[in-house]
């Protein structure tokens, strides 16, 4: 098969983007950013086409629904759902948690859904969290697969389609294949879970991450600011809080002055504690003041937090969110060394002491998923609450009765939630998903290259010729395959972007029905579970349940082998070819 320029630069591109992806540490909304535009200056797309991609109603569709669970998620309604799920029982927990994620990932965001469970999970007295934080997250991906607005790869797909001049997919089309598949993986997780590591606790220790230090009247610090001191930079030891006559001061400023009894809390490590003893008049002591756990907060970095990648000193963490990191665990060890100089990653959790206004600072929801303590948001009354969860039933019923699209009454229930105080402007505008829309254009600018430019005709023609003795059903399955393999390498939605014009054209090809092709794209970019990298919310119970690569291979390798075992069969029987 010969090439035109046009298609070796499609290859060329799609290439680039997968080597880039797996090789270096690139962040992906600038790869694809770059994919976009470079689709633009080799001719292979117009300009005006590129943003008429990016305005696609199905894009639009998954921005404001990401934007309208936000206002889901302040409702309480996860966690008020992962109350009533556990029971002393191990597999009645697993079963109950299992269903009620499903249900909950089917019409919510599965990070949301993962986040609000997972710290119900970690605070429940009967069960080691790493018995059912894996399935959680197992449980989010089968539940994400149920509908159309269930995972942003259906949505993605959608665009696609309708894009390429399809029709677009109703919200339950997933659903008949999409309940036996999860429903069969949630009875496997059941079943598996004697193979789940069993970590125990960590012990309560009495102050494990701090050192304390209490100043003498007569140490040559007092009167000095803390800059003056030198106590700002410390070799591996940062100094998080001083507490003052009973009263926590926090975070401490460069400027803040030093005064006698005053008692320091030094984090970061522990090995370093020789660095205090220059200083004249600090003496050391054990134990706790009895108020350093008061105003405390464990949260979960969220792998879609724009200070991913950056040390605190880099994101001016103390100034933007009121508060110190006061130790940072990841994959269940704190790391060792300064905290200031250490990178963020998605996962991550982070100890915080935190001040006075740092629950007011209205972009905490974008970066952080709270595990313990004090609550990152303060809860709606209950007036809004019933607003925002009764507007989006009437947004979904809108849809699937009366046929309105759906990003028209997702839409209005925005402006319903911004009108009546639900959500404000700042909400928008911290938790409007940019990066995540710059990816998905730049996935359907790629999508669109790869059908334009003729490649995937020519490659469909190709592989109807090579096919022709195993028929439609081997092409099926060839697609299934390909959309499982791609998710690994790169983005479940690129995937679906890449395979699914490929996938049409082999439809056309063979002269069979464009549906089962795809759903298999649908579901083969969905099938993230082997990975602990291939899906955002394995990457956030790796650090809450301490779990290993082979941990996700013991229990993914099983559930992905069942999960297409039964979309290979059940798609052509619910949609002919």
């Amino acid at each position: 098969m010969s090439l035109t320029l046009a298609q070796w630069s499609v290859v060329g591109l799609a290439l680039c983007l997968v080597s880039a992806l797996v090789l270096t540490r690139v962040r992906p909304v600038m790869l694809f950013a770059g994919l976009g535009l470079a689709t633009v200056v080799l001719g292979l797309i117009e300009p005006p086409r590129l943003l008429m991609l990016a305005a696609n109603p199905a894009v639009i569709t998954l921005l404001l629904l990401l934007l309208v669970s936000s206002a889901l998620e302040k409702t309480g309604l996860l966690a008020l759902v992962g109350r009533y799920l556990f029971r002393p029982k191990y597999t009645t927990t697993l079963a109950r948690m299992g269903a009620g994620t499903l249900l909950s990932s089917a019409f919510l965001n599965n990070t949301a859904v993962v986040a609000a469970m997972a710290g119900v999970v970690s605070r429940q007295p009967d069960h080691q969290p790493s018995r059912l934080l894996l399935p959680l997250s197992y449980a989010a991906i089968l539940g994400g697969t149920l509908t159309l607005i269930g995972t942003s790869t259906h949505l993605v797909v959608n665009s696609v389609l309708m894009e390429q001049g399809q029709p677009g997919l109703a919200l339950f089309d997933f659903l008949p294949v999409g309940i036996v598949a999860a429903g069969a993986g949630l009875l496997l997780l059941v079943l598996l879970s004697q193979t789940l590591p069993r970590h125990e606790r960590a012990p309560e220790l009495e102050s494990p991450y701090f050192i304390d230090a209490e100043v003498q009247p007569d140490s040559p610090l007092v009167g000095r600011s803390v800059q003056q001191n030198g106590l700002r930079s410390l070799k591996g030891l940062y100094l998080a809080e001083i507490v003052r006559q009973g009263q926590l001061l926090t975070p401490v400023a460069p400027d803040t002055l030093i005064q006698a009894e005053d008692k320091l809390v030094f984090c970061g490590e522990v090995s370093q504690v020789g660095e205090l003893e220059r200083f004249k008049g600090l003496s050391l002591f054990a134990g706790s003041n009895g108020l350093l756990g008061q105003n405390l907060v464990e949260v979960l970095l969220s792998p879609t937090s724009n200070i991913v990648g950056k040390t605190l000193k880099e994101s001016d963490f103390r100034a933007r969110f009121d508060a110190a990191v006061v130790a940072l665990r990841r994959r269940g060890e704190r790391l060792s060394g300064k905290l200031g100089t250490i990178p963020l990653q998605g996962g991550d959790i982070l100890v915080l002491a935190v001040g006075d206004r740092f629950v007011k600072r209205r972009s905490l929801t974008r970066h952080f998923y709270q595990i313990g303590g004090t609550e990152l948001s303060r809860p709606l009354p209950r007036w809004q609450e019933a607003l925002a969860v009764g507007g989006f039933v009437l947004a979904l019923l809108a849809n699937l009765l009366l046929a309105v699209p759906l990003y028209v009454s997702l839409a209005v229930l925005l402006m319903a939630l911004l009108g009546c105080g639900v959500l404000s402007s700042n909400d928008v505008r911290q938790r409007f998903p940019f990066e995540l829309w710059v990816i998905i254009t730049g996935a359907l600018a790629l999508a669109e290259a790869f059908s334009q430019s003729g490649l995937a005709g020519a490659l469909a023609t190709t592989l109807q010729q090579q096919l022709s003795g195993g028929g439609v059903m081997m092409a099926f399955v060839g697609v299934y395959l390909a959309a499982l393999l791609t998710t690994e390498l790169m983005t479940n939605n690129a995937a679906a972007a890449l395979v699914l014009p490929l996938a049409l054209s082999l439809a056309e090809a063979f002269g069979a029905s464009a549906m089962p092709f795809i759903m298999a794209v649908a579901y083969g970019a969905s099938a993230s579970f082997i990975s602990p990298f291939s899906y955002q919310t394995h990457m956030m119970v790796m650090n809450l349940g301490d779990y290993k690569k082979r941990d996700y291979a013991r229990l993914g390798v099983p559930l992905s082998l069942l999960y297409s075992a039964l979309v290979l069969w059940l798609t052509p029987i619910i949609f002919p070819f």
